[in-house]
């Protein structure tokens, strides 16, 4: 069941994951340097570290519903369970690396800022110098972190929201795979059928969670809300992604099913 053909997606899904989640503390930095704009710049990086992580992972998964659709793997919705499994534990990374990472966004906003390019300012950050001034800024997470994001209510709305998006998302493009093993007469319509669950997220995200951190990033820049009440909501926000993750594993199947349901009305 665990092979090299499943541990190479799993690590291409951890970084997925780890960079989408990491987003956060380069948004945050941006608030911290008051360069809210620089930040956003930046995280095209991540989005790139990302985007080319889904590509590499993509053929990867594609062979093991080659190899399920054969006969020739059993184990194929265990896979995808432990394709999930690699995607929780790529934004616990995330958490873990956080706070460092926070810190290290700051730097890098001003340095970006100071340099006026991306390969200008990663030419300066590479010398060697600027490389052992890194270590200073590794922070592990600690207690009294945790302990703040329940300090003065958490936003529970956004982040069961924050929950939904990030399970249909984790489980979106692997529910339709799974579809066209199911149904193998329409596999080729039903792996096409990702949007289907996809655009829910994306409708959920567009419109409900990112105008809603937009606004309260806007109303911190303008004083009205304490940098301390964003770190407890991007905290909070991490916290939300995590447990997305997890409810994610419930939902394969039945959505793969569903995707099955459709797309067999079509025919």
């Amino acid at each position: 069941m665990f092979s090299l053909s499943l541990a190479l997606p799993m690590v291409f899904t951890m970084l997925i994951h780890a960079t989408d989640s990491l987003s956060y503390a380069l948004r945050l930095g941006g608030l911290r340097t008051r360069r809210i704009a620089l930040a956003i710049s930046l995280a095209g990086i991540l989005l790139l570290v990302s985007r080319t992580s889904n590509m590499a992972q993509g053929p990867m998964i594609g062979s093991l519903v080659d190899a399920a659709t054969r006969g020739s793997n059993p184990y194929f919705a265990a896979q995808l369970h432990w394709l999930m499994g690699a995607a929780t534990l790529g934004t616990a990374l995330a958490i873990l690396c956080f706070p460092t990472m926070v810190k290290l966004s700051s730097r890098m906003v001003v340095h970006f800022e100071a340099a006026g390019s991306i390969p200008v300012m990663f030419r300066k950050l590479l010398k060697r110098s600027k490389l052992r001034n890194a270590t200073y800024y590794i922070t592990p997470p600690s207690w009294e972190m945790a302990k703040r994001l329940v300090q003065h209510g958490m936003p529970r709305r956004l982040m069961l929201l924050n929950v939904a998006v990030t399970a249909i998302y984790t489980t979106g493009v692997l529910s339709s795979l799974y579809a066209a093993y199911l149904y193998p007469g329409q596999a080729v319509a039903a792996s096409q059928s990702t949007g289907l669950i996809n655009g829910m997220a994306t409708i959920l995200l567009t419109i409900l969670v990112d105008p809603h951190i937009s606004l309260l990033s806007d109303r911190s820049l303008r004083g009205e809300i304490r940098l301390n009440r964003m770190n407890q909501i991007y905290g909070c926000m991490l916290i939300s992604r995590l447990f997305g993750t997890v409810v994610a594993q419930l939902l394969l199947i039945p959505l793969a099913y569903w995707i099955g349901w459709v797309v067999s009305m079509m025919y």
